[in-house]
């Protein structure tokens, strides 16, 4: 029992110091023009979709996006702060999109595999390493407030 403990404990060291020369040496390109690793993209995928779905469980969009007197303000919105990411029907994405990686989603196509309260929750809370920002401190209350479903506008 102890040779097994010991050998555990041993591979764990060195991978522990396998990974920190990885991290230390600089190995890693981490510059946006270069794909990541094919278990990074698959472990940065699963990590996004998983967390997606815990921290918006039960979490609700608010009401009255359906307003059809409130599709123009969610259009103007989404032209202001969204489309230069995504696109929107007929128009490209931006030039600032072309640069980011990974690229900005087609919403046109994305937002359907999103319930609306995980569309509000990316929308208020934003992804990690993505260049997706949180509107919580912007126009979060008014944008969700306003933002019509037709619109699923979250970013």
């Amino acid at each position: 029992m102890r040779t097994i403990l010991a050998t555990l404990a041993v591979t764990f060291v060195i991978v522990l110091i396998a990974g920190a020369g990885v991290v230390y040496s600089g190995f890693y390109d981490i510059g946006a023009t270069s794909p990541h690793w094919r278990i990074t993209h698959w472990v940065m995928e699963t990590v996004r979709v998983r967390s997606i779905k815990a921290h918006a469980a039960g979490i609700a969009a608010p009401p009255g996006r359906d307003d059809p007197a409130r599709i123009p303000m969610g259009t103007e919105h989404f032209a202001a702060h969204c489309a230069v990411c995504h696109g929107a029907p007929g128009v490209p994405k931006g030039d600032i999109a072309q640069g980011l990686y990974p690229q900005p989603p087609d919403l046109a196509l994305t937002a359907r595999t999103y319930s609306d309260g995980q569309l509000f929750w990316i929308l208020k809370h934003g992804i990690k390493m993505t260049g997706m920002p949180s509107w919580a401190t912007t126009v979060m209350m008014s944008c969700g407030r306003r933002l019509p479903s037709s619109a699923n506008c979250p970013a």
